[in-house]
């Protein structure tokens, strides 16, 4: 019998999957949707990330790869624009769990914080500019924008978190399971030429 635990897990995947959530509001989602306290203890993001795979397996088998492999595309693109800004692919896109729900999250390390913004702006890019919380915990800024994704017929969403030149080299350290949480276009480029080589039953 799964633990409530894992049941607030497989409820936080159905929403990350079909409605596009990140983990942090979907787990707020299903514990609601649950009925449970407000104080009651949440799963952890590899538990729920681990419950997406389950999820996409099951019922998204197949029209999953062709919508990742659509997002990937797509995020190269803007990888490629914004290559002086040294971009890292990160999330669900990055990690291979991304469905046409799924935004893009790209990590840029500037020498200037203001020159990617500067870029969108001559480039004529309708941005939003906010804060989110940085891969260290702290704020970083943020600059988020919708494109076109021909592939998909939809607009997706595209967020840039600004980090100083400096955090580089922490960003690349490997996460808790050994993987590496975000990659380059050449990583990115080799992680989809591994994917699209291997054997699918």
């Amino acid at each position: 019998m799964p633990s409530l635990t894992h049941e607030i897990a497989a409820a936080a995947a159905r929403l990350v999957v079909e409605e596009g959530l990140d983990y942090g509001s979907a787990k707020r989602r299903a514990q609601k949707a649950l009925g449970l306290p407000p104080r009651t203890a949440l799963p952890d993001n590899d538990l729920v990330e681990a419950e997406v795979r389950a999820y996409l397996a099951i019922f998204c088998a197949d029209t999953q790869p062709a919508e990742l492999a659509a997002l990937r595309r797509l995020a190269l693109t803007w990888m490629e624009r914004l290559a002086e800004f040294r971009p890292h692919l990160a999330g669900a896109v990055w990690n291979g769990t991304a469905t046409r729900r799924s935004d893009i999250y790209l990590q840029l390390f500037c020498d200037d914080p203001k020159s990617a913004e500067i870029a969108l702006i001559n480039a004529r890019v309708d941005y939003q500019p906010r804060q989110v919380r940085g891969f260290h915990g702290d704020m970083v800024d943020a600059l988020s924008f919708s494109c076109p994704c021909h592939e998909l017929q939809e607009h997706i969403g595209i967020h840039l978190m600004i980090h100083d030149r400096n955090a580089l080299r922490g960003a690349l350290k490997p996460g808790a399971d050994g993987r590496p949480a975000r990659g380059d276009a050449a990583a990115l480029r080799q992680r989809m030429a591994e994917e699209a080589a291997a054997p699918h039953d």
